[in-house]
């Protein structure tokens, strides 16, 4: 091997082991706190879904058909259940979470009753079976046939817009949300929470 090729080979070698250290480095984590703002990839992600959350739930319960309904049912709390919230958008979004916090906000704001989604509802009433399979005492068993009804399901879904131009991207998130009334199917309630998001393409993956 001549000395010329002699230098490419050391060259070419530098650059591999060079790569490699740099593959094999240890990662650094960070712990942060829960309620931390965090943007990583400019995606939908947790401080989206909880705002958004929060956000819907305020102007929800700040409308007419709350003091509507506490007015004609001698001032009892209405029964809500969160149905589906179905993800229409471009990404990959955990609806399971931003259903919790939808769930969450409802139940913490004190002014309606809240029941179990369906697929909670099937564990709940598997339990009480059991309970009168004779394993349970009788004066502890839950009894049958007393489930609270539902008076207002609230459904909704998650939309995108993506705009692109050279090293700048756009996402423009819509969430929107409807409040039915499970006796006579009426809207009373539709709620819109919208979200713009600049990315720039030099600091950002995608």
């Amino acid at each position: 091997m001549n000395r010329k090729n002699r230098r490419i080979a050391s060259i070419v070698l530098c650059i591999v082991l060079a790569s490699l250290a740099f593959g094999c480095g240890e990662k650094r984590v960070t712990r942060v706190s829960a309620q931390s703002q965090t943007d990583l990839s400019g995606r939908w992600n947790d401080t989206d879904s909880q705002q958004v959350a929060k956000t819907i739930v305020t102007d929800c319960l700040a409308q007419p058909w709350l003091d509507n309904w506490n007015q004609a049912n001698a001032g009892q709390k209405p029964v809500v259940i969160v149905g589906k919230i179905i993800n229409k958008s471009h990404e990959h979004i955990n609806v399971a979470t931003f259903t919790e916090d939808i769930s969450r906000a409802l139940i913490n704001a004190g002014k309606v009753r809240f029941v179990s989604a369906r697929s909670e509802r099937e564990d709940v009433r598997e339990e009480r079976m059991d309970q009168h399979q004779g394993h349970t005492a009788e004066e502890t068993r839950a009894g049958v046939g007393q489930e609270i009804g539902a008076n207002f399901i609230m459904q909704g879904t998650i939309n995108t817009i993506v705009d692109e131009i050279d090293n700048h991207k756009a996402i423009w998130y819509q969430v929107n949300v409807k409040l039915h009334d499970v006796t006579t199917n009426e809207i009373v309630w539709i709620g819109q929470h919208k979200i713009k998001k600049v990315i720039a393409k030099d600091s950002t993956k995608w």
